[in-house]
């Protein structure tokens, strides 16, 4: 089973997943990191120390999709996954992108309710992470990423799809990060830009660009579960 479409040892595929998934995090999560980096005092603002304090809130982020890897193929490890089935998880996996993409552009807010479970978790989450607001040390930043790890994603929810038909906690964990450290670019760069690129995130004509790249992803993957296009 493989995210990508594309014939590639696990981890490369996840990292690709991650990295071709930078529209989302523009669209989706363009905002958060805006947020976080207006949280931080003017007067730490300098690129260093900023960066740092993004790396540190990336690292965070990053360790939690690990530990949700961990846990969603240890559940795995608990069901028989018959090949039709992996087959399913990749078509869910797919379907999830094209949600996220309507939800991105305002075309449909369906997967409002699809991320309801992920929501409830959320609600006693959130309140934790504005606790560490303004952040001012790496350790703050730190928490606060493996706080907003958990905040529901539609493309999260997609590669975590992968990792229960692992039915293997350890590689669950490696996949979610290579996953993770493919997002890392996009999100890192929003965060340095954040005041020229706030504008560009909410713009209408970024969030359908976005949209629209992530739907021709999830159609790419799609097709590449047909049998035909195994033979082409």
């Amino acid at each position: 089973m493989n995210p990508t479409g594309l014939d590639l040892p696990p981890l490369l595929a996840a990292w690709v997943f991650g990295l071709m998934g930078g529209a989302h995090c523009i669209g989706m999560c363009g905002g958060i990191m805006s947020a976080l980096t207006f949280a931080v005092p003017p007067s730490m603002r300098h690129p260093a120390r900023l960066g740092g304090l993004l790396m540190s809130y990336n690292l965070g982020r990053i360790l939690s999709y690990m530990v949700a890897g961990a846990l969603v193929a240890a559940l795995g490890t608990l069901v028989s996954l018959s090949p039709a089935a992996r087959v399913g998880l990749q078509v869910v996996a797919a379907v999830m992108l094209i949600l996220m993409a309507l939800y991105i552009a305002n075309w449909w807010k369906g997967l409002l309710r699809v991320e309801a479970a992920g929501r409830y978790l959320w609600r006693y989450l959130d309140p934790l992470g504005r606790r560490l607001m303004p952040v001012v040390h790496l350790p703050q930043a730190f928490a606060l990423g493996a706080i907003w790890g958990w905040l529901p994603c539609g493309l999260v929810y997609s590669m975590l799809a992968w990792s229960l038909a692992t039915a293997d906690p350890l590689q669950g964990a490696l996949l979610m990060g290579a996953f993770g450290l493919g997002t890392l670019p996009t999100l890192l760069a929003t965060g340095l830009a954040a005041r020229q690129m706030g504008h560009l995130i909410r713009h209408p004509a970024t969030r359908t660009v976005a949209a629209l790249t992530i739907i021709g992803f999830a159609l790419w993957q799609l097709w590449s579960l047909l049998p035909t296009a195994h033979h082409s």
